[in-house]
């Protein structure tokens, strides 16, 4: 897997190898040609092997004339909101996602906080197999941004009853494994009254176990769960837009399930449309047919996923890898959506993770 892997919205590759900080530059050029006038938001997840990346990036946007707003370490989807409130021409995030450490790559996203749709990512490709980027230094200028996360907590918040579940006390293990989960994790379970126990709180890509929150991989927090007495655990990926669950037993009740615990909690209050891909499991569509609501299928990929979301506008959807999107809040996978709208559920049913779960349909999925 040593060649560079592009899709429609992004790039990943092994740093130094096939992703070099030229790679990058070049890519972000392509990029910022399709962009309207503005600033571009640039954020990582951390990654200890960001540095060379990051620099071809500034070089890009810095040569382009570009103004960049710098957001540190953010997760993915506070980079979607940070676009937004700054009325940013488009944004950068310097992320592989669940890929093992010697991997990097970038999203891009457009000025409407998503990530940049097929068609976009289409032009990107075609100014990148024609463009030619040697590094270098530019006249846009860089500002720091001082406050990354307030604006996405907020909307975070104002999509539940925080007094609710505040007054349960949850006890809670929040998993960031080193990625940038913890910048707006610990904060937001704090401002909704949990005890947290926080694992992984230093978002220096240093990973405590291998980055995807699969069962194999979270086996040493699910007993970790057990032995702090915690209500539920909550673990991210890196870029914190994808959310796997451990319950109070410390079972790995996993990714699959995270939507469909949202799904049926937004389903309680708000009808309308919801919109999984073709590789989620059959519970969503179940929830919605239990609700009398649409239910729609896309194309595997989160920008197809946000494509169908607009064209029904759809309340919710998401994907089955853990990402919930709550247009509420952005337009982006989300694992602080999730984690909010599952301790809502608990909350408001009186009920462990454990009993939600066995409410939900089962079905057994197998991918290759």
């Amino acid at each position: 897997m040593s060649e560079l892997i592009i899709s429609v919205s992004g790039l990943r590759g092994i740093v130094g190898e096939s992703l070099t900080s030229q790679v990058a530059g070049r890519y972000v050029a392509a990029f910022e040609k399709i962009l309207g006038p503005g600033p571009v938001v640039v954020s990582g997840d951390g990654r200890a092997n960001a540095p060379q990346v990051r620099a071809g990036v500034v070089a890009a946007l810095g040569m382009a004339g570009r103004q960049i707003l710098d957001a540190g370490i953010s997760s993915t989807p506070t980079l979607g909101v940070l676009v937004c409130e700054h009325r940013a021409a488009g944004g950068v995030q310097i992320s592989a996602s669940h890929n093992p450490p010697e991997y990097n790559g970038l999203k891009l996203f457009g000025p409407d906080g998503r990530v940049i749709p097929a068609e976009l990512g289409r032009k990107v490709l075609a100014e990148y197999q024609a463009t030619q980027f040697g590094g270098g230094f530019g006249t846009g200028g860089m500002h720091t941004l001082e406050d990354t996360v307030t604006r996405h907590m907020a909307t975070v918040l104002s999509t539940v009853d925080g007094v609710a579940i505040a007054k349960r006390r949850y006890r809670i293990l929040l998993d960031s494994n080193c990625g940038s989960g913890s910048v707006l994790g610990v904060r937001l379970l704090l401002s909704l009254g949990c005890d947290v126990l926080s694992v992984g709180d230093e978002p220096n890509g240093l990973f405590l176990h291998k980055p995807e929150p699969t069962a194999e991989n979270l086996a040493g927090i699910g007993r970790q769960v057990v032995e702090a007495k915690a209500d539920i655990g909550f673990c991210q990926d890196p870029d914190a837009d994808r959310l796997a669950i451990i319950d109070e037993t410390g079972r790995y009740i996993g990714e699959e399930y995270t939507l469909a615990l949202c799904v049926d909690q937004v389903l309680r209050r708000r009808k309308g449309p919801v919109v999984t891909n073709c590789a989620t499991s059959r519970m969503t569509q179940d929830l919605a047919e239990k609700y009398g609501v649409p239910f729609y299928r896309s194309a595997v990929g989160e920008a197809n996923v946000v494509d169908k979301m607009l064209a029904v506008q759809a309340v919710f959807g998401g994907e089955g890898n853990g990402g919930p999107i709550d247009p509420r809040v952005g337009l982006v996978r989300d694992s602080f959506v999730g984690m909010a709208l599952v301790l809502a559920a608990m909350a408001e049913r009186d009920k462990k993770a454990s009993e939600l779960t066995a409410e939900l349909p089962r079905y057994e999925i197998v991918k290759r």
